[in-house]
This record gives C-alpha cells, sequence and structure tokens, in this order.
C-alpha cells in the first residue's frame, strides 16, 4: 500500500486514533519516516499543525481534533451510503462506537461482539467500559448499553434481556444460618453489601408498584460485582445481584435464589440508540446479535 494513494481523511483518522508514528506506521506496514511525510504534506497543504510529536507518544492539537472528528464524520457517511446502495445481503462494514457499564460489558456485551466481529471482519468495534451510564445523545457513540430505567427521548431503545434484582445465597450459607421466609428476617441475616455513592450500607428493593425497602448491613463490603458474588459463592452471605450476573451460576447450582415468591423491580437490559431516519445496517445487525446471544447466555 502507498500512502500516498490514501486519501487523507483515512490517512489521518488512522492517525488519530494511534499512540504513536510507529503504531500507525505498523498498522500499514510502513516506515515511520513514510508515515512522518506524509503527515507532514498533509500539514503543508491545510496549513496548520495536526499533531505534537514525541518519542513515546503522539498528541493532536486543537485544530488536529476537529480534523479527526471531521473525518471520522465524513467516512462513517461514506460508510452509510456505501451500505445503503448495496444489497440487503452485502457483507457488514463499518465502525460501530460502544459504551457500556462494566459489570455487564466485561461479562457478556465484550465476547458477544467478539463473536459478532469474528462474523463480520470488516467491522470495526470501538468498546468504552465505565462504572457509571452514559446519555449518548449528542456524542460519537452508535449504541449504549443500559441497565434499568430509559428518560431520553431522543434515543431508541431496544430490549436485549429481561432482568431484576434477586437475593442469592450459595447452599452451604444456610448450613449455620437462621430461617429465612420474609423480606424482614433480612435485618437478621449477613447480607453481603455491593458498595454505591461511597455508602457502606444498602438498601435493598421489593415489590414492583408499591416499593418496600430493606436496609441491610453486613461484614463484607465491596464496591466490586464480581468480588461480592464470589464471597457469595464461598457461603460467606447473601448478595443481591442482577438476573444476567448470576442466572447462570444459579443453573450451575452455585447459587440459589433466596425468596422466590417476593416481586423484585425491574432493570431490564437495553441497547439505546440515536433515533435518526435510517439505523444503518451494522448497528441493527449489532443489537440483534446481542439480544439472541444475551438469551442463550443468561437463559430465563
Amino acid at each position: 500500500m502507498d500512502l500516498r494513494t490514501i486519501d487523507d481523511l483515512d490517512f489521518f483518522e488512522q492517525i488519530s486514533r494511534s499512540q504513536s508514528l510507529t503504531e500507525a506506521a505498523r498498522s500499514w506496514g510502513k516506515s515511520v519516516s513514510a508515515v512522518s511525510k506524509r503527515l507532514a504534506a498533509l500539514e503543508s497543504r491545510l496549513g496548520v499543525p495536526l499533531v505534537r510529536r514525541s518519542t513515546r507518544r503522539l498528541t493532536l492539537t486543537e485544530e488536529g481534533q476537529r480534523y479527526a472528528s471531521g473525518a471520522l464524520a465524513i467516512l462513517q457517511q461514506k460508510t452509510d451510503l456505501e451500505e445503503a446502495l448495496s444489497e440487503q445481503h452485502g457483507e457488514l462494514r463499518g465502525r460501530i462506537t460502544v459504551h457500556s457499564s462494566l459489570g455487564i460489558g466485561r461479562k457478556h456485551i465484550a465476547p458477544l461482539l467478539g463473536e459478532f466481529v469474528r462474523q463480520h471482519p470488516l467491522i470495526q468495534i470501538d468498546l468504552e467500559l465505565s462504572p457509571l451510564p452514559l446519555n449518548i445523545s449528542g456524542t460519537s457513540f452508535d449504541i449504549a448499553i443500559r441497565v434499568g430505567g430509559l428518560s431520553d427521548s431522543r434515543l431508541k431503545a431496544k430490549l436485549l434481556a429481561r432482568n431484576r434484582r434477586i437475593v442469592c445465597a450459595a447452599p452451604s450459607y444456610f448450613d449455620t444460618a437462621p430461617p429465612l421466609e420474609t423480606i424482614r428476617d433480612l435485618e437478621r441475616h449477613n447480607c453481603i453489601v455491593l458498595r454505591e455513592n461511597n455508602a457502606d450500607y444498602a438498601l435493598w428493593r421489593f415489590g414492583e408498584k408499591e416499593q418496600e425497602y430493606v436496609d441491610v448491613k453486613g461484614n463484607m463490603i465491596s464496591d466490586d460485582g464480581d468480588v461480592v458474588t464470589d464471597w457469595c459463592v464461598q457461603g460467606l452471605g447473601l448478595i443481591m445481584r442482577s438476573t444476567w450476573h448470576v442466572n447462570p451460576l444459579i443453573q450451575q447450582g452455585v447459587l440459589q435464589q433466596v425468596l422466590p415468591d417476593v416481586p423484585t423491580p425491574n432493570a431490564d437490559v437495553f441497547a439505546l440508540y440515536p433515533a435518526t431516519e435510517r439505523t444503518p445496517r451494522r448497528i441493527t445487525s449489532a443489537i440483534e446479535h446481542l439480544r439472541q446471544g444475551l438469551e442463550a447466555r443468561i437463559g430465563p
């Protein structure tokens, strides 16, 4: 591939996603000096510096950030146009940017997106995980995975999986624990607390239309969902976790649901995406893959 034949927008979009000129050169199989000369020619044509070069890291100037953002938008429009003109059975291609919370993102979304790329090798996935949900309106994200309620009418929503938060314990926990027949009995049990909002306590919600709260406490607290689940598997206490997290463990017999007849609020899993007139086929296909995959991985 001759770097001189690459369109300026394609060239700089790749540069903007690289940590260094060395990384960019590696992606094209070219020398760093060839990439540097191509970049210098682009900057000379535009009359502005686009990057700040250093031995270890490449950073964009303000003009470079604007050019990269515009390049990405134009290239995506090009991909969308070509996709719209192609046959419906044509191969999926283009970039998909996804935002998800850490827990479900690591456990389910990332593996399923990996499967999707194996099936459609011309797709590029950019997945960002964070501890807090993000309103993707006005951002560059194509899809946001959200657990729980929806609020922004500017977004479309696709139900990916039914989900509730349920109380669980390892079978061994009840070898020494007192009986547990009502939600008020939870106050006499060791409840493993998932720390939220820097609070060393938890209010567990029960009911649907009319909700009831139980202030639970225990001798083990963590801000990591996998950690509290592992403690529960060891028989150290009760947890309240989403079915997307614990259903596989329940099916394996590692955990059991406690108080199964007491309803808990819905916390369904949705894919949110911009409410445009025509959603690109790569986006709808990725969402459908996530829906089918979650159904298989989580179970009823």
